[in-house]
């Protein structure tokens, strides 16, 4: 298939990101190095990390990050692959407290350096926002790491439309680079008002959307199955989604959709994920979903979507409250 291309840099590949969350800690070493491999042998080319993942397991702390650059090591293909992390986060026990300035965005990308083991950063995204801090207070410690070579492009997660286009903004004034793609939740889903209770993510809305739409902003989006929402709710009914899950997604729009997913789904003769991750693949702006696979088995429907494009109608027939 036809990789995709990021505006504004030279990075193209297929429409997937492989998400680590959970690689090295709940996901053995050697799962996760065969759900790689499989990754990378059907094409797929990013990896998505954070600095964070597994700080909230004893002893977790940089585990994933550890264990993708373990994979990198033994399989020696880090030229066939782009590679992404998160730093800027909050301490878990603290997460009032930002983590933004320019020693700390510094200290957490070196770290991942060393723990990556890559001499550069292919995508490095803030992990979280402070939105008392000026936006020039964060692309200028961005952009000195890619002028050092530390990090070739960089990203936000997290961040509202209105401080993205900020960023946006001061980085055209004081001629320095951009952010090149937003991280945020998205999936088909629509979510429970208050249910999440992380309030410093963010999900995507109407105006985030016409942002990404009217920019062109690249969009990676996470939690893009809405934890299995779907897939589960056809395969067992409702009485096999966890109580998590159920909170976030159940609700009567969500019920709806997941009739016409079925739907589309038999026509096309593919699964229920594929049409989960097409939906987000297929629209107007480049859409990268971030799937985290926790089992070998899982990963073969998930690569399914790369080969599955809806057409514009079948997407707002899905959207249908």
């Amino acid at each position: 298939m036809k990789l995709t291309e990021m505006p504004g840099t030279d990075l193209t590949f297929k429409p997937l990101a492989l998400g680590t969350a959970e690689f090295g800690s709940a996901v053995s070493e050697e799962e996760s190095f065969r759900i790689i491999d499989r990754f990378v042998e059907a094409g797929g080319t990013w990896i998505d990390t954070a600095r964070v993942y597994a700080d909230w397991l004893p002893g977790g702390h940089g585990k994933s990050e550890h264990t993708v650059g373990r994979w990198l090591k033994k399989s020696g293909l880090r030229n066939q692959v782009l590679i992404s992390t998160k730093g800027g986060h909050p301490r878990l026990e603290t997460m009032h407290v930002s983590r933004l300035s320019e020693t700390e965005i510094r200290s957490d990308a070196e770290e991942s350096l060393r723990s990556l083991g890559v001499d550069t950063i292919d995508m490095y995204w803030l992990h979280r926002d402070d939105e008392s801090i000026p936006v020039m207070d964060v692309l200028g410690p961005l952009g000195r790491l890619v002028e050092e070579g530390k990090i070739r492009y960089f990203g936000c997660s997290n961040w509202r439309p209105y401080r993205i286009r900020e960023a946006a903004e001061a980085a055209a004034a004081h001629g320095v680079q951009a952010f090149s793609a937003s991280q945020i939740q998205w999936s088909l889903a629509d979510i429970n008002e208050g249910s999440i209770e992380d309030t410093t993510t963010a999900e995507l809305d109407k105006e985030a959307y016409e942002l990404h739409k009217q920019t062109g902003l690249s969009l990676f989006a996470f939690t893009p199955q809405a934890k299995g929402f779907f897939q589960k709710l056809n395969a067992g009914g409702p009485d096999t989604l966890k109580d998590t899950v159920r909170k976030i997604f159940y609700n009567e729009i969500n019920l709806g959709r997941m009739n016409r997913v079925a739907e589309l789904a038999g026509q096309l003769k593919v699964s229920v994920s594929s049409i989960v991750l097409s939906y987000l693949i297929s629209q107007p702006f480049t859409v990268i979903p971030v799937v985290g696979t926790s089992s070998f088995s899982q990963i073969e429907e998930t690569l399914e979507s790369l080969e599955v494009r809806l057409t514009p109608s079948q997407v707002k027939y899905l959207e249908r409250g």
